[in-house]
């Protein structure tokens, strides 16, 4: 799980980089890399439950965002539990 915050985004570069951003997230989706993602209510950054295999891949797989250069990441490792029906 990510608690990102954004620093040094202003709003007009928010806005143009907006389009472009949605869409990588919406492939990162598509493809089961990001679970989950919810806007902090402020704005100032998002919560993201992404799968990945270490610190690295966190990395490689948010570079492709154009946020990316101002995400501060604190990554919080957590593991999927699958409840059994009985």
């Amino acid at each position: 799980m990510l608690d990102i915050l954004l620093n040094g985004l202003d709003n007009e570069t928010r806005m143009k980089l907006l389009p472009k951003e949605q869409e990588v997230v919406k492939e990162l989706e598509e493809n089961g890399t990001i679970v989950n993602n919810f806007i902090k209510l402020d704005m100032s950054g998002i919560f993201i439950v992404m799968m990945a295999a270490d610190t690295d891949d966190v990395h490689t797989k948010l570079s492709a965002l154009p946020y990316y250069p101002y995400m501060k990441i604190n990554i919080i490792p957590v593991r999927v539990v699958n409840s059994i029906n009985q």
